[in-house]
């Protein structure tokens, strides 16, 4: 099955090679036939370092690397 990719904003860079990145996402509700807005925040693994506060990137599903992290950065956008 292939991996999710997923394209965020960086939202907090504080923690060492840890980015915590905000997905949005849009629908159309289900009653009410109007576009709805949700996000959700990732911890992403940066082996680099080099994305800061509000970039755009993508980030990809991956094995689990500590309690929270289940994504790495793949592209900084």
């Amino acid at each position: 099955m292939p991996k999710r990719i997923l394209q965020g904003t960086v939202v907090s860079d504080k923690n060492e090679k840890t980015v915590v990145v905000s997905v949005e996402r849009r629908f159309t509700h289900p009653i009410l036939k109007k576009t709805v807005r949700r996000s959700k925040k990732y911890h992403a693994h940066d082996e680099a370092g080099s994305a800061k506060i509000g970039d755009v990137v993508q980030i990809e599903e991956c094995a689990p690397i500590s309690k929270t992290k289940r994504w790495t950065v793949v592209a900084t956008a």
